[in-house]
Parts: structure tokens; sequence; C-alpha cells
């Protein structure tokens, strides 16, 4: 993997043109941390791309396990960034005002590892089903996968709505899938078993069992903190 050209880029200035169109005051905390977030390590980078992308390789055999909590806010270029950023503006904007900032950040936070470990759970299943051991070392970086997760998450919480992937309408129902496929139709380059990892995160939240693991996990802290009302358990 290539480390992308640092500093101020057409990407990126576009990104915070639009940033400002929609203005600081009409967009939530959470989702404007994370977005000043992944700008902040765009510009200011903890390590090289090389050593903060995420594979079975790097993170499972050599036991770099801080892979998993940097891979999701790096980004390769700026026109990575920028597709990711905006595409978190409006999911962010709609769910955590759906799920109140404090849930939101949680789920976000949890989203980001676990699909990380389930990424590495499918590059393992490609290994052993296609006898090709070249995909432990696939590295991936960005967002993308956690904007996956949080589009099931949307279409869950906004049943009955058309999608629009690539122009043509579709139903929400299905629309994760159907981006899923068309992205990496058009961009071979992309991390299919990254995407695909979200939706089976964002599955596993809708249909599964992790929002009630994840409910269960907070139940403690809840009744101890006064601040803390059902409505936090309650999304």
């Amino acid at each position: 993997m290539e480390r992308r050209q640092r500093g101020v880029s057409p990407g990126l200035i576009l990104l915070l043109y639009q940033i400002s169109q929609v203005g600081l005051q009409n967009i939530p905390s959470v989702t404007l941390g994370v977005l000043a977030l992944n700008i902040f390590l765009f510009l200011n980078p903890l390590r090289p791309l090389p050593e903060v992308c995420l594979s079975v390789s790097e993170a499972l055999h050599r036991r770099n396990w801080h892979r998993l909590l940097l891979a999701p806010f790096h980004h390769a270029d700026d026109w990575h960034l920028y597709y990711n950023m905006i595409s978190m503006l409006w999911k962010g904007i709609m769910l955590e005002r759906k799920l109140k900032s404090i849930w939101f950040a949680y789920t976000i936070a949890v989203f980001s590892v676990l699909i990380g470990v389930v990424y590495m759970v499918l590059e393992l299943l490609l290994v052993i089903i296609l006898d090709d051991p070249s995909y432990e070392m696939n590295c991936g970086v960005g967002f993308s996968g956690v904007l996956f997760a949080l589009k099931v998450l949307n279409n869950h919480y906004n049943p009955g709505r058309v999608s629009t992937v690539f122009g043509l309408p579709i139903s929400s129902k299905y629309a994760c899938w159907v981006e899923l496929v068309a992205i990496h139709l058009i961009s071979p380059g992309t991390s299919f078993a990254g995407h695909l990892a979200g939706i089976l995160v964002g599955l596993m939240y809708t249909m599964g069992p992790l929002k009630k693991i994840m409910q269960a996990c907070t139940v403690s802290l809840a009744y101890r903190n006064s601040g803390c009302s059902s409505k936090f358990l309650d999304n």
C-alpha cells in the first residue's frame, strides 16, 4: 500500500466546503467529532499507511491489534476521505438524532472494532475456501465498513424508502447489497470483504444479538449514572 500525499488537496477542500455549506451548528456533536478526527488524521497520520492498515497477517499473526483501532480512521487519499466523510455527514445527521449522541458514539466505537474482526474472519474464510494465502496479506484502511453498517441501520429505522445507487432507484431493503456489488465492479481495488463486514455487523445489530449485548454491557453504568435515562437503552 502506497502512502498518499499529505497536505491540502482537492478532495479535502471540497469536503470542508460541503461541511461549511451544511453549517457546523447543524451537525450533531458526535458526527462532527468523527469528521474532525478523520480529517485530522488525514493531515497528521499517526503512522504511515502500511503500519496502520488492517490485515490478517499483521493484526492476527503478528498481533498488531492496534490496527483494529487505527485502520478505520486513516484514508488512502483525499478522495477516499471525501467520499467517506460526505457519506458520514448525512448518515450521521440522521442517525445521531434518532439514536441520541451517547448511544451513537458507543455504536460507532463498537462497529469500528467489530467490523475489523469480521473483516479478518472473512479474509480467513477466503484463504480456506480458495486455498489462497494471499488473502491474509490484503490490507485495508478507511471508514467505509462503518458506513455500510450505518447504512443498514438507517434503512432499518426508515423502512420503505427508495435509495439512489449510482442513479438507479433501489428499495432501501436491498440498497446495501446493490451498492456492495456495484462499488466492487466499478472499483475492483476496493475492499469487498471490508464492505461486506460492515453490512454483516449492521445486520447483527438490527436483526441479531449485537444491540442487546451492547445494551447489557451498559445497564449497570446507566443505572449508576443518574444522567442516563431509559432512552439511552431503548434505541
